[in-house]
């Protein structure tokens, strides 16, 4: 039994990677907190700037030898942008070492355009997530690109919840089971190039419903033509509609 506040996941349904889910909160991120000689640092104003494009990841050395260096650990914490129940949908933390002293990118070491780097010797990246943990290596996450959606669909949720409210509702017909009595309201939680997440929030509890995209985006250009053939899809359901609004 399912409980509540459990997500949907159809084994059918496609979804990003942990490597490629990782990447896109880092792509999406507007902050992070950096742990290590035991102090917290809050670092804020990344604006998007992925932060892998400041660290410079190098594999762990065999035999354990940098552990003379000072651990560090990167927080990072995706917050929903529309007002859903539990709004943290993902946590990141990346665990390593420093190999050269924590930059935080208002120290110039390339000129005056280019921004401060650093040098981490890789532990493991954590994605905590309502599905539970999971781990990923640095081959992984070399390896993986973040989601073309990642660095708008902030705006694009809130754009469709504040400007399109009905159009969330009309989304609702392609919810299976149909919300009945007990819904109390439903909010777009997450949109990537595979399709889009409806938070749908009933009396007790709540379930995250995917509706996925009939084919994957290469570009957040596509996203609209992906976005009307949901609720095209949507309109062609039973006409018959007692949801709320």
């Amino acid at each position: 039994m399912r409980m509540p506040g459990a997500p949907d996941t159809p084994a059918a349904v496609r979804r990003p990677t942990d490597a490629e889910r990782v990447r896109s909160v880092l792509a999406a991120a507007h902050s992070m907190t950096v742990v290590t000689d035991g102090l917290r640092r809050e670092v804020r104003h990344l604006d998007g700037t992925d932060p892998l494009g400041r660290l410079h990841l190098h594999p762990a050395e065999p035999g354990g030898h940098a552990e003379h260096r000072h651990a560090v650990r990167l927080e990072f914490t995706d917050v929903a942008p529309t007002p859903v129940r539990d709004r943290v949908r993902a946590r990141v933390t990346i665990l390593g070492r420093l190999l050269t002293p924590y930059a935080d990118g208002t120290v110039d070491p390339a000129g005056p355009d280019a921004p401060a780097s650093t040098c981490m010797e890789f532990g493991r990246a954590v994605l905590e997530t309502a599905e539970g943990r999971a781990y990923i290596g640095l081959d992984e996450l070399e390896a993986a690109r973040p989601d073309p959606l990642a660095p708008y669909e902030a705006g694009m949720l809130t754009h469709l919840l504040d400007d399109h409210a009905e159009l969330v509702t009309l989304l609702l017909r392609l919810v299976a089971p149909r919300p009945g009595a007990v819904l109390v309201r439903a909010l777009p939680l997450t949109m990537d190039r595979y399709g889009l997440t409806l938070r749908v929030e009933e009396r007790r509890g709540h379930r995250d419903v995917r509706l996925p995209f009939p084919s994957p985006l290469d570009d957040v250009e596509q996203s609209g033509a992906q976005i009307q053939a949901l609720l095209s899809a949507a309109r062609r359901r039973s006409h018959h509609n007692t949801l709320p609004a």
